[in-house]
């Protein structure tokens, strides 16, 4: 079987996926993998991390977060874009149990073979968004419609 992503060094930052053939709008790509574990958990292992403006954790509910960098998979070195390509979706599992929601990772329109793979991370943190966080959490996609930050304003 023919791979249909490829993961390398990225222009955006760091790693990042591509698409290694001609991938069609409204597929599912991939599951953001790792390891469940509940809010406080991840509170405890990473206290003060929103200073650092790097994370492979996703919210998948009120009750837990993948945590990639345990059990991770390609899908945590897709970068952010204020104009992304594909977006992340919470997928409920039939029997109910949050605990085994899955994120997945779709395209949004047609993405030609060696594009990078983005989507919007939507960050919202709980602290004020600073002049220093805003740098902190600095958005690099270089799409015109950058906003410069990867943070949401708050709800």
């Amino acid at each position: 079987m023919t791979r249909r992503i490829v993961a390398r060094r990225s222009p955006i930052h760091g790693n990042g996926v591509f698409a290694a053939v001609d991938l069609p709008a409204g597929i599912d790509l991939i599951e953001y993998k790792g390891r469940r574990i509940s809010h406080a958990e991840a509170d405890r292992r990473y206290a003060g991390s929103a200073d650092g403006g790097h994370t492979f954790l996703f919210t998948l509910n009120e009750d837990w977060i993948v945590d990639a960098n345990l059990e991770g998979n390609a899908a945590r070195w897709i970068n952010h874009s204020c104009d992304p390509n594909c977006r992340a979706y919470i997928a409920e599992h039939a029997s109910g149990e949050p605990r085994r929601e899955r994120v997945m990772i779709e395209t949004l329109r047609p993405i030609r073979a060696g594009e990078e793979l983005t989507y919007d991370y939507g960050i919202r943190l709980d602290q004020p968004h600073t002049a220093r966080m805003k740098r902190i959490w600095a958005c690099r996609c270089g799409s015109p419609r950058c906003t410069g930050t990867m943070l949401k304003p708050k709800r």
